[in-house]
């Protein structure tokens, strides 16, 4: 049985209701294997795979699988598209807070124009600010490393028979 909790759904405004204890488990496991494979083929290759936005991803991919930000699409497109946008700000403008800004806020216009949001790859750029990488970032961790993530995703809902994923569009 599921109560309803305090908060309200942002995207329906609906009260949210609290998980069953089976979904609490499959959505931390399903993280756990995420995060662990990513962080195995690190190890394995000495290469970086993983990027800090991917821990928010894992929240949407293994938590709420059927929210149109948990897709794909959204998943590889938005990371691809932000660092993309990221890199591009950081070689154009240079490094400061002010070319940061530019670069999250045009990465969010690209995302909601091209129909690939997902909120963790917001941060992306503001990493790569961070961080400053060169242009092989956008390949690795950021392409590979989504790419694993929806396998491994898809993988694990296939296994797990919690129903079909990706989620078709409606």
């Amino acid at each position: 049985m599921t109560t309803p909790t305090a908060a309200s759904s942002s995207v329906t405004g609906a009260p949210t209701r609290r998980a069953h204890a089976r979904s609490i488990l499959l959505a931390g496991v399903g993280a756990f294997v995420g995060l662990a494979f990513v962080g195995l083929l690190a190890q394995e290759t000495s290469e970086p795979w993983i990027l800090g936005s991917f821990g928010a991803t894992c929240v949407l991919l293994f938590g709420f699988p059927s929210s149109p930000f948990s897709q794909s699409r959204n998943i590889i497109g938005g990371h691809v598209l932000t660092s993309l946008t990221g890199l591009l700000c950081l070689q154009l403008f240079g490094p400061g807070y002010i070319p940061m800004a530019v670069a999250a806020a045009s990465a969010l216009m690209l995302m909601m124009l091209t129909r690939t949001v997902h909120p963790p790859a917001g941060s992306n750029p503001v990493i790569i600010f961070a961080a400053q990488p060169a242009w092989s970032f956008l390949a690795l961790p950021t392409m590979f490393g989504a790419v694993a993530l929806v396998a491994i995703g898809w993988l694990y809902w296939a296994i797990v028979k919690r129903g079909t994923w990706p989620h078709r569009a409606k």
